[in-house]
């Protein structure tokens, strides 16, 4: 019927499956419907709230990596004749944490400055999370130097296993982060939008700084 049709057609507009749709620039709607990628066509291909699903998950499987190995350790040290020899950590550490908590601090600052569509303190904070995470782990590096110099490697004994296993585990998660930071702040993004970019990147980087924080004192305090 005539009015069937036209009702019908003012449904499809209103739920946006009709006529011409919102656009998906960069805009601070880091992940809501108008920030859907579209391709050449102008069809949505990936939801951009599916690549903040996707990181949510990822970081659920690195946290159940990390609670295996606290797991390990906890046992392990525990264990009857383990042979487990307690050893001072660099006192480097406490400054690497003072760092990466700082770059947790410049990056929310960075994605405020983004928020409010200021470009130019966007890249500035951007850059500034960037060298802090640099800094970090050019630090952790130094730590594993000063124990060497002091006879403490790898295999020396179970405690210092863990040690360096953790601090390495933790360091090359935190350089993809680095990594991920460099990428955004030189190239374009193509199918994320910039907004959904700088939310992805977030939640991994304050995830790091506060896996850090508890490994840090898990290593200071449960030795």
């Amino acid at each position: 019927m005539p009015g069937s049709t036209v009702t019908d057609e003012v449904e499809l507009i209103g739920t946006g499956r009709g006529g011409g749709g919102g656009s998906s620039g960069d805009s601070g709607n880091s992940g809501g419907g108008g920030d859907d990628w579209k391709g050449p066509s102008g069809s949505a291909r990936v939801p951009q709230r599916a690549y903040v699903t996707g990181m949510t998950i990822a970081l659920a499987g690195i946290l159940m990596f990390f609670m295996a190995l606290v797991s390990a350790y906890i046992v392990r040290k525990d264990m009857p004749n383990s042979a487990w020899v307690p050893f001072n950590v660099p006192r480097i550490l406490w400054l690497n944490t003072l760092i990466l908590i700082a770059s947790s601090f410049t990056l929310a600052r960075s994605r405020s400055r983004f928020l409010a569509n200021d470009s130019a303190g966007f890249r500035h904070w951007w850059g500034v999370t960037t060298i802090l995470g640099i800094f970090f782990l050019a630090g952790q590096v130094i730590a594993w130097r000063q124990l060497a110099a002091a006879g403490v490697f790898l295999s020396t004994n179970p405690a210092s296993s863990f040690f360096y296993v953790f601090t390495a585990a933790h360091g090359l998660h935190l350089l993809g982060g680095v990594l991920a930071l460099l990428f955004i702040a030189f190239r374009p993004t193509h199918r994320l939008t910039k907004g959904t970019a700088t939310e992805v990147v977030s939640m991994y980087w304050h995830f790091m700084d506060g896996l850090w924080v508890f490994l840090f004192l898990l290593l200071l305090l449960g030795r």
